[in-house]
């Protein structure tokens, strides 16, 4: 076990620094895995096995990569893509399959080994290239969606070929048309089991979890979900990744979908990370070097067949010339169920140990190099001669992104938040909510309010919003802890936007404003504010002397309001407060140390305290001036923090410094 925790622990170590590095030179972090996979493997230094545990736990990786795929689609955009998923991917796979056979059945190969090399040089990285999509922000162009049809078809197409090749190996081609019906009829009924729970079953199962407001148990949910499907397609011979997929899409039609992504993306990107570390580890450097001559040719081959095959596929089916070739691009790569199906050809005996370390060796590469051709995608179609306009490519942004333009950005949808809404709504300004409460979410949308499920304080569901490009944020809750991860969650997208906060009082005032808030409205001065206009208003002063007097004191950040008597029972947060000043009385007896003196000789200021007001034989004096003789019985009205006023006061009496 202690040996398994220094391996563990320093793998992780590897990665960190290799991340670090790699975004520093920048490098994608993919190759940084995939370096760190190579440098722990039994081919670099050996301090990391290769295990069946840790392949598995890498695979969830995989799994959380799918479901948050299927997030972002839905049955009917899904059946919109079918001639992309249908069409385009079945072109792909077996155009590309074919002519892979042919080549090498040319170059004296037999027929059943240029069969499995074929098929497996047909599929992609959907790891790699999904997680890149993300990335960039892709995914919802065409060309993503294109590169996502593909790879939706390769994930169902590794299903059938998962049965055909050891069938091929036993020679026992007779059982290969009742094998394969068998697999259809299981992953059609699998596919209807899922789309039943996630129709009727997991709407309320989500909605019971959000309505107890626990983050955790909202995010060991989403996971519990996630390996849930994963296992029931595992469990009738399919992919987990199909399963999770299925399950995403059924949630992806909820209001929960942004938050269930926000969730799920840590676990998903830290096992994809693991992914590419098990990737990296199967890469042996002294055999790339024994043939590297031709794996650059293979590469080459493998690049040049895939993206022409892929580009001329999505013109066929009428794509315009820049997504083709940027889809081409894409999909050039060897996929992770590749490895999957050469360890299953090599333990059938359908591929030798040589071959076997030569497509992984071809299957890493390729792998690496996909961050580098994506990155340089427009470059290569400039080289073409295809104009790509960004503004011609983005064709369907989500709502999540693009939606929201010049807008408000309204945390928290209760009783505050929409009584804002419904101010600003009739002002034509746009705005969205964002709310953890799921009846008020429902009960919103049903009104057709622009409201999103989620949680404030991350990141993602902030950007859901699109807080970057907002003209302000409105925090409605008053909790000061929830309040300043916000902040700084906000802060961290949009370093610029303007912050509006709503607070108790304003005893954090500074505080706040040194987080980046621009305006603080504390509740218990406002409502003191509307008070005395109701107060001077029903006593019949002018109310354009009122509104006048009101907004000064909000101008000047509550001048009159700063200080008051406390009495003996101080509020607890009040009395912590180290910016709210406090009237406190002092009356001076016959034998008081002040006595006799000007407030110059007691030198008050030094020691922060203001003497605001002088009762004298029942006359007051405001802000007496500093020469005044104090007398007996005087009664000072002094302004100060509650511990300054305190030592003051003991000075006045005693004389004790």
């Amino acid at each position: 076990m202690q040996s398994i925790n220094v391996q563990i622990f320093g793998l992780l170590v590897a990665a960190v620094l290799f991340v670090w590095f790699f975004k520093r030179i920048g490098l994608p972090p993919i190759l940084a895995y995939l370096a760190t996979g190579v440098l722990a493997g039994s081919h670099g230094i050996g301090w990391l096995a290769q295990s069946h545990e840790i392949e598995f736990v890498a695979e969830l990786g995989i799994v959380f990569l799918l479901f948050s795929l299927g997030l972002e689609f839905s049955i009917s955009r899904l059946m919109a893509m079918r001639s992309l998923v249908f069409g385009l991917g079945s072109l792909q796979v077996g155009i590309t399959s074919l002519l892979f056979i042919i080549i090498l059945y040319c170059l004296d190969f037999s027929l059943l080994t240029s069969f499995t090399i074929g098929t497996i040089m047909a599929l992609s990285s959907t790891a790699v290239v999904v997680k890149l999509l993300k990335e960039t922000g892709e995914l919802n162009q065409r060309r993503g969606q294109l590169a996502v049809g593909v790879l939706l078809f390769q994930d169902i197409a590794v299903v059938p070929l998962l049965i055909i090749l050891p069938l091929f190996a036993s020679s026992d081609s007779q059982s290969i048309g009742w094998a394969l019906a068998f697999a259809l009829s299981k992953g059609a009924f699998v596919c209807v089991l899922l789309w039943a729970i996630g129709k009727w079953v997991l709407p309320i199962v989500f909605k019971e979890i959000a309505q107890v407001r626990t983050d955790e148990l909202f995010v060991l949910t989403t996971i519990l979900v996630a390996l849930f499907a994963g296992f029931l397609t595992y469990m009738f011979g399919l992919s987990m990744a199909l399963g999770a997929f299925l399950a995403g899409m059924m949630l992806g039609e909820s209001h929960y979908r942004h938050q269930l992504e926000a969730d799920i993306r840590p676990f998903r990107d830290i096992l994809m990370g693991l992914f590419f570390v098990t990737v990296g580890m199967q890469l042996d450097i002294l055999f790339v070097l024994a043939h590297i001559v031709i794996i650059i040719g293979a590469l080459l081959g493998l690049l040049v067949l895939k993206i022409t095959v892929v580009a001329l596929s999505a013109r066929l089916m009428h794509e315009r010339n820049q997504d083709s070739l940027a889809c081409g691009i894409m999909l050039w790569q060897m996929g992770e169920f590749g490895f999957v199906l050469i360890a299953l050809a090599g333990q059938h005996q359908l591929l030798n140990s040589e071959q076997a370390s030569f497509l992984i060796a071809l299957g890493v590469l390729s792998m690496a190099f996909t961050p580098f051709l994506i990155d340089k995608t427009p470059f290569i179609l400039k080289r073409f001669g295809i104009l790509d306009r960004p503004s011609l490519a983005l064709e369907s942004e989500p709502q999540s992104s693009t939606l929201y333009s010049d807008h408000v950005v309204i945390c928290g949808f209760s009783r505050v938040g929409q009584t804002i809404a419904r101010f600003l709504k009739p002002e034509a300004i746009d705005y969205v909510a964002i709310e953890s409460n799921p009846i008020l979410v429902q009960e919103g949308k049903a009104a057709g309010e622009p409201v999103i499920f989620g949680y404030v304080k991350q990141k993602d569901i902030l950007k859901c919003a699109g807080v970057e490009r907002a003209r302000l944020v409105i925090i409605t809750f008053t909790e000061l802890d929830h309040a300043q991860v916000v902040i700084d969650a906000i802060k961290q997208i949009a370093p610029n936007v303007k912050i509006l906060i709503r607070t108790r009082d304003d005893s954090q005032l500074d505080y706040l404003k040194g987080l980046g808030v621009t305006e603080v409205v504390p509740e218990s001065l406002e409502a003191s504010l509307m008070l005395v206009s109701h107060v001077l208003s029903m006593s019949g002063v002018p109310m354009t002397r009122i509104v006048r007097r009101v907004s000064k004191e909000r101008r000047n950040r509550y001048p009159l309001m700063q200080s008051f008597y406390a009495g003996y029972f101080k509020d607890s947060e009040d009395a912590s407060s180290e910016r709210l000043e406090y009237l406190h009385v002092v009356a001076l007896p016959q034998q008081a140390y002040a006595v006799g003196k000007t407030i110059e000789d007691l030198n008050l200021e030094k020691r922060r305290v203001l003497v605001k007001a002088l009762r004298r034989e029942g006359s007051e004096i405001d802000t007496p001036s500093a020469q005044t003789t104090l007398l007996a019985n005087d009664v000072l009205v002094l302004q100060g923090k509650p511990r300054r006023v305190e030592r003051v006061e003991h000075y006045l009496l005693d004389g004790i410094e």
